[in-house]
């Protein structure tokens, strides 16, 4: 097989169809031989249904349903577990990449690089959005010392080797290409028109079982966050330096607009101690991550199950695709 295009869903029932299609019109100009791997994190509102439709019609399709939602980056790995390319490309599943940019990753390819990089150019999001995602992106670009426009965009083109044998975890699918680069990969960007997505509808759920918070928040992490440890103890992290910004704040109008002396009130105290509490989560979500990965590659266990995989013609009944971890 040529191409594999890998795309991780998670409720995206109405945008599937045109997806599918977009990717069918794209990959019939291609003199390459392609498949289609859709990943179904756990969805709820019949995308999974729809995606076996697309499978038993469509000879390139298939379809791997996730036995609950395990996130993105657990999806793509078990993406690029099962998919056979010698060229692995992920998409989003929302349709806000366009699959009429794959040529251009491949012209991209074909002159050598091993690693061709996405860029949505020009994004009509709204400032307050674009303007974080673009220091996030100088951000890594100068820690990691792999300067990319745009790490949030899910279109790349690898060549499989670079990516074989990596492994990840938590959110860490945003830093293939720091990975590919460790390994010797020459990278590349390519710009595309990012498509809209269609609105989503965001649901929230409350636990209202306040006398055994305790024993809920750990089984909530073991259910949801084991393999994600950062963004649990990330989120508590943030929210106490939030926290401490506004106690700090509160101190400051005080000192300024009352004439409160900081010796004579608590708050800028308070304001460090909750900083520093701050600062002690997001250590321990690092030293988790460690953790997780030690936990599972010691184990030769992926952080995620698959409950099935349906093919043109065939339903396939697996519990883990271990054997290529």
């Amino acid at each position: 097989m040529d191409i594999s295009v890998v795309i991780p869903v998670y409720n995206e029932v109405d945008a599937l169809p045109e997806l599918h299609q977009a990717l069918s019109d794209t990959l019939d100009l291609l003199p390459q031989s392609a498949e289609i791997v859709f990943v179904d994190d756990g969805s709820t509102d019949g995308s999974g249904a729809l995606l076996d439709g697309l499978a038993h019609s469509d000879d390139r399709v298939q379809v791997l349903h996730l036995r609950r939602n395990y996130g993105q980056t657990a999806a793509l790995m078990a993406a690029f577990q099962r998919s056979t390319g010698n060229v692995v490309i992920p998409m989003d599943g929302d349709g806000q990449n366009d699959a009429a940019d794959i040529p251009r990753l491949l012209d991209k390819l074909s002159e050598g690089f091993d690693v061709v990089s996405g860029w949505r150019t020009p994004r009509d999001d709204k400032l307050t959005r674009r303007l974080p995602s673009m220091a996030a992106n100088r951000l890594i670009s100068a820690l990691l010392g792999v300067p990319l426009h745009d790490y949030g965009c899910t279109l790349k083109a690898y060549r499989r080797e670079v990516i074989e044998d990596v492994r990840l975890y938590g959110e860490m699918h945003r830093f293939i290409p720091i990975y590919a680069a460790r390994e010797g990969g020459e990278r590349d960007r390519a710009s595309g028109d990012p498509s809209p997505a269609p609105p989503r509808q965001i649901k929230i759920r409350l636990r209202e079982d306040l006398p055994r918070v305790s024993g809920s928040t750990h089984l909530y992490f073991i259910d949801r966050s084991l393999d994600r440890p950062i963004q649990f103890f990330g989120k508590i992290g943030l929210l106490f330096w939030g926290i401490a910004f506004l106690t700090f704040g509160w101190a400051a109008v005080l000192k300024f607009g009352y004439d409160v002396s900081l010796i004579q009130t608590p708050l800028p105290l308070l304001a460090a101690t909750i900083g520093l509490s701050g600062i002690l989560f997001i250590l321990l979500g690092i030293m988790a991550e460690m953790q997780t990965r030690i936990y599972f590659e010691g184990r030769g266990k992926p952080p995620y199950k698959v409950k099935s995989v349906v093919r043109h013609s065939k339903t396939e009944r697996v519990s883990v695709l271990a054997g290529r971890w």
